[in-house]
């Protein structure tokens, strides 16, 4: 399917000072602006998908921010308004009176040929819930799903906030034949969604910003009667959305289970466990990474137990090249544990299929790919056996050092075995069998994040980078990507070890541009740069 992107930017243009619109006909990067910010008593910055960049010396003044509200007109409850028959968004901050002290005009863009990454998913009539941060185009995608499946299925939009189909009471034609359901104010889309199913006999719901409990159990409530829903929501993964209370329903829910003495001594944990409460609303989960990267599970109730038993989660890794073609890839995806809302970091490898290829995928030189985490820098994976060890911390321990352990569930698979002091002195049947196999075993003198902090640098043999030198080269990474955002092919970076590297690679992958390792240690250094190298 061919891409084709409308963004009315000529409509957005005639709400903004004359000056901001100068400074932007200068940069010439309209097609990356996602939007354009407006504070009080501060210099406007427009930001874009490589960074943000300040448009003028003089500070905001009240009369600017007063001829845009002029402008755009009436605000709604959440604070938002729009440019009839655009998608374009000015969302407003206020002081104490009510007063609007700032705004943020984010461009709207209908990207046509946007799903043919998850085509699929979209046309096997299952719910599907698209997850990601802000920005990544989740908005997007939905749009576009709604205006292709409107053409051989019943579709209602439930808009909120008239992203989907735009302001006014035309809905935009990026929405194709689907209907548009306008919601009054934010806290009443719940009560919209049950009525668009109650009184428009939808075969497909599409509702954007799924944030409050009343609407994921709407939601519920609607996948019940068998209609498919598309939904979106804010979050990183699907582990994230599990530490979401108002939203975990949606993945079918967590609740407390009680274990007998002997399982949880088995397991490794503490007798109070976490389990899936029921089946999900959404039978599908969409982790969109980039806008041309993603990670799809298409069994939400198999990954959310593989999630909270600490065990290795498949999905499907599916990419855009940068001629449009679409790669998938199977990739055991490390789950990380729910009750550690701290570290979002995910890792990715490669699972080979049963005819021991991997996809489409050709291998890249070195070992090498733009996700840190499979960069050929990466210590090899590794499998413990644990008995009495407490399971969170270990795995914590191992995501705060980026070691790539896997917990598992058999001592046969394991490379290690880790276990207490206590229980190795009593000698159990456990030990005498690792010793038997020949299984290296490491004994802990306390179920403390330090004591297995200690027992995975050693096993891993990591090198601790002195944290001046980690600061200085962090930065050095920074200043690079910003040079690449300012027009600049490449940037070589000053040779570091392993571990310095991997932080670096880690920060141009978030940037959405490549990096590459080259040389051989002591002089192996990092090249950032935009696209493929020659």
């Amino acid at each position: 399917m061919e891409r084709r992107i409308t963004d009315d930017i000529d409509e957005l243009k005639l709400v903004l000072p004359t000056y901001i619109n100068q400074a932007l006909e200068q940069l010439g990067q309209i097609d990356d602006l996602l939007e354009v910010v407006l504070d009080l008593g501060r210099a406007p910055t427009a930001r874009f998908v490589g960074g943000e960049v300040a448009l003028a010396d003089r500070e905001v003044r009240r009369a600017d921010l007063d001829g845009i509200v002029a402008d755009v007109g009436d605000f709604n409850g959440d604070n938002r308004a729009g440019i009839e028959r655009t998608l374009h968004r000015i969302s407003a901050i206020r002081n104490r009176k009510g007063d609007v002290v700032g705004l943020t005009c984010r461009v709207g863009r209908a990207v046509y040929g946007t799903i043919d990454i998850i085509e699929d998913l979209i046309y096997s009539q299952r719910s599907i819930l698209l997850l990601g941060p802000p920005g990544v185009g989740k908005t997007t995608m939905l749009r576009e799903a709604a205006r292709v499946l409107a053409d051989r299925r019943r579709v209602v939009i439930v808009d909120t906030s008239n992203e989907i189909g735009g302001d006014g009471d035309v809905p935009h034609p990026a929405v194709g034949k689907a209907r548009r359901m306008q919601v009054s104010a934010p806290e009443a889309q719940h009560e919209v969604m049950i009525e668009a199913v109650e009184n428009h006999n939808p075969e497909v719901i599409v509702i954007d910003e799924i944030g409050r409990a009343l609407e994921a159990l709407a939601a519920r409530t609607i996948a019940e009667r068998g209609v498919q829903l598309i939904a979106t929501a804010h979050g990183g993964a699907l582990d994230n959305l599990l530490l979401n209370p108002t939203l975990s329903d949606l993945i079918g829910g967590v609740e407390s289970v009680t274990l007998s003495d002997e399982e949880a001594r088995r397991r490794g944990t503490q007798k109070t466990v976490l389990e899936r409460r029921a089946p999900p609303t959404f039978p599908i989960l969409v982790e969109i990474q980039t806008r041309n990267r993603l990670i799809a599970h298409e069994n939400v109730a198999d990954a959310v137990d593989g999630i909270l038993r600490g065990q290795q989660v498949l999905a499907q890794l599916r990419t855009r090249d940068e001629t449009g073609a679409i790669h998938t890839e199977l990739v055991e995806a490390e789950a990380h544990h729910i009750l550690n809302g701290r570290d979002k970091g995910r890792t990715s490898r490669p699972h080979p299929s049963r005819n021991g290829k991997t996809g489409q995928h050709a291998p890249q030189p070195n070992g090498e790919t733009l996700t840190p985490a499979t960069e050929e820098d990466d210590l090899p994976t590794r499998r413990a056996y644990i008995y009495g060890v407490a399971r969170d911390r270990l795995m914590q321990s191992a995501r705060r050092l980026h070691v790539p352990l896997i917990i598992a569930n058999e001592l046969e698979q394991a490379d290690v075995l880790v276990t207490m002091k206590n229980l190795y002195r009593r000698r159990p049947k456990l030990i005498i069998d690792a010793e038997r196999l020949a299984t290296p075993i490491y004994v802990l003198r306390a179920n403390t994040v330090s004591q297995m902090e200690d027992f995975l640098v050693n096993y891993f043999k990591l090198e601790v980078a002195p944290v001046d030198s980690l600061g200085e080269a962090i930065q050095e990474a920074e200043r690079a990507i910003m040079q690449i955002r300012a027009g600049t092919a490449a940037v070589d970076l000053t040779p570091q070890e392993n571990s310095v590297r991997r932080r670096q690679h880690e920060l141009a992958y978030k940037a959405q541009l490549a990096s590459r390792s080259y040389g051989e240690d002591p002089q192996r250094y990092v090249r950032i740069y935009r696209g493929t190298p020659e």
